[in-house]
């Protein structure tokens, strides 16, 4: 920012900058987080080869609570080059790519069926389902953790929720996995796949809400059709949405944060050990976990407008991405940032889940999921190492985590 000759301020392009170059497109993990550090030692923000990128915690949260920066989800398909065809062209928009006031009506409106509270009460059924997946493997003491735990677990909590029979369950996990190819960089060939597990996936839910709203029960379903806030009430399309929603934002981001996590915990025995001895420290296990190595490295945003923040303008269409796997390492906001202390405390909130009007409306949900998972782990398979090198998913996934996780114990029997 300048001051003109008659005293008025001045912004500067974001365009006009000398800025640091960052291209980590391809980049191994750690690669990427130390190239993103050398950037942030020379600026808060850095050009990338589509747009800007945010180096640091303080200026990540401020630009994902910044309403007049929008959701890129909604560019996905125009960045990868695909045509807005028949699927593209008749869907609803989701609310985990909405603004506006159509965006803060919907949180407002399902926002009770996600309290802590109501995850919560899914805590029993959670214990019992990873109980059941640990009890399958615990008698030989080997196991892949992603296909024996990680990659099975979140679906029947899921079904669950929603009200889904246990026959069905195996159908959600394949659907849920289409959907998911929308964020692995390969729009063009994983179209049709994704456009037939969502409209699958919406006419299931559909019948299940015509069942409900004749016979309400207890799920998350009958909630949201229940839902009204002044007399405003969500339609079935609404309602099916939102299902998706839930299936896409709490199936394939559990599963991989659990093996983010069991891969950390693997290779730090010590803070192992300590959760085990300390069950109670499991909720700061998740969150220091999800800070040590989160399955969201990153979000996009666009400047819905023109935009003057930190006396830089950023022109409408500007877009700008939020390395949240770099702010959850910064060093002016987390002492030791590189140390992975299940104990640590006072630190600013982790940002694997985002921040401001699209921070996980389902948290809560994965919170009490990771814990519970952790805590039945870290009892039945307290000596657990590595069996084996990881396999890491490739880097261009946007839920990203281990493909393969070879772990072994000392066999027990439940």
């Amino acid at each position: 920012m300048r001051t003109a000759s008659g005293g008025d301020t001045v912004t500067t392009s974001v365009f006009e900058l000398e800025l640091p170059q960052l291209d980590t497109a391809g980049m191994e993990r750690a690669d990427a987080l130390e190239a993103t550090a050398e950037a942030r030692r020379q600026h808060w923000l850095a050009r990338s080869p589509i747009g800007f990128t945010i180096t640091g915690h303080a200026d990540a949260v401020a630009i994902l609570r910044d309403r007049r920066f929008h959701s890129a989800l909604s560019l996905i398909p125009q960045m990868a080059g695909v045509e807005a065809g028949e699927y593209l062209a008749s869907r609803r928009p989701s609310i985990l790519s909405m603004e506006g006031e159509g965006h803060a009506r919907l949180r407002r409106l399902v926002a009770p069926a996600f309290t802590p509270a109501s995850a919560d009460r899914l805590r029993p059924f959670m214990r019992t389902v990873v109980e059941d997946l640990v009890g399958a493997v615990a008698p030989s003491g080997r196991c892949d953790l992603v296909a024996d735990v990680c990659e099975p677990y979140p679906i029947p909590i899921i079904c669950e929720l929603l009200g889904a029979p246990k026959e069905d369950w195996r159908r959600f996990s394949a659907w849920a996995t289409d959907i998911f190819r929308i964020f692995n960089q390969n729009l063009e060939s994983d179209m049709p796949a994704i456009a037939r597990a969502s409209e699958e996936l919406a006419d299931y839910v559909r019948a299940m809400i015509e069942d409900r709203r004749a016979h309400p029960t207890e799920d998350l379903l009958s909630a949201l059709i229940a839902a009204e806030e002044a007399g405003d009430r969500l339609d079935t399309d609404e309602v099916a949405m939102l299902a998706e929603a839930v299936l896409m934002a709490g199936t394939d981001t559990t599963r991989n944060q659990l093996g983010c996590s069991i891969a950390v915990f693997a290779g730090h025995p010590d803070q192992w050990a300590l959760l085990r001895a300390r069950p109670e420290l499991a909720p700061r296990a998740v969150e220091e976990s999800m800070r040590y190595l989160g399955a969201v490295r990153g979000t996009a945003r666009f400047a819905s407008v023109d935009i003057d923040y930190r006396g830089i303008r950023f022109p409408e269409g500007t877009l700008v991405s939020v390395v949240l796997a770099a702010g959850n390492r910064d060093p002016g906001v987390f002492e030791a940032p590189d140390v992975f202390d299940i104990t640590r405390e006072g630190s600013a909130p982790q940002l694997t889940f985002g921040s401001g009007i699209h921070h996980c409306l389902g948290a809560a949900l994965a919170r009490a999921e990771l814990a519970e998972a952790l805590t039945v782990l870290a009892r039945r398979m307290p000596d657990l190492t590595l069996d084996g090198p990881v396999t890491w998913k490739p880097p261009t996934f946007g839920i990203w985590g281990p493909a393969r996780l070879p772990l072994r114990f000392t066999p027990t029997v439940a």
